[in-house]
């Protein structure tokens, strides 16, 4: 079980990785795509090639513990079109949400559409 609390920062890869990939080239990638140390106990999150993937590399107490997710139906593909913090970094609330299949930016989108006004309506007239 993954458990993030609101001090957990989360920082997601916009590249596109090779699902095969494992402990030291992802720590690697940590440390030329984020400039982050790996070590540092945030979790850094990679999508595959496919997008069907998810990998979430963290330093746990005593070493490198690597989280795979794959999803039966459906892609990731969204994930694209977040707009991220400088440095990929996301909010553990809304990485939540991704864990559990569901893309943080529609709901807000839903929310945007439900705050349009209604359309004119005439006053009903009395004859």
């Amino acid at each position: 079980m993954l458990n993030l609390n609101s001090s957990t920062k989360v920082f997601l890869c916009s590249e596109l990785i090779d699902a095969r990939w494992s402990f030291d080239a992802l720590s690697g990638l940590v440390r030329s795509h984020f400039g982050q140390n790996p070590l540092s106990g945030h979790l850094f999150v990679f999508f595959s090639r496919r997008q069907d993937r998810m990998k979430i590399l963290l330093w746990d107490a005593d070493g490198f513990a690597l989280y795979y997710k794959r999803l039966e139906r459906g892609t990731f593909s969204w994930i694209q079109d977040l707009h991220l913090a400088e440095g990929g970094e996301i909010q553990s609330a809304d990485f939540s949400l991704i864990l559990t299949g569901i893309n943080p930016c529609s709901d807000k989108s839903r929310n945007k559409k439900r705050r349009t006004t209604a359309p004119y309506v005439a006053p009903l007239q009395l004859v």
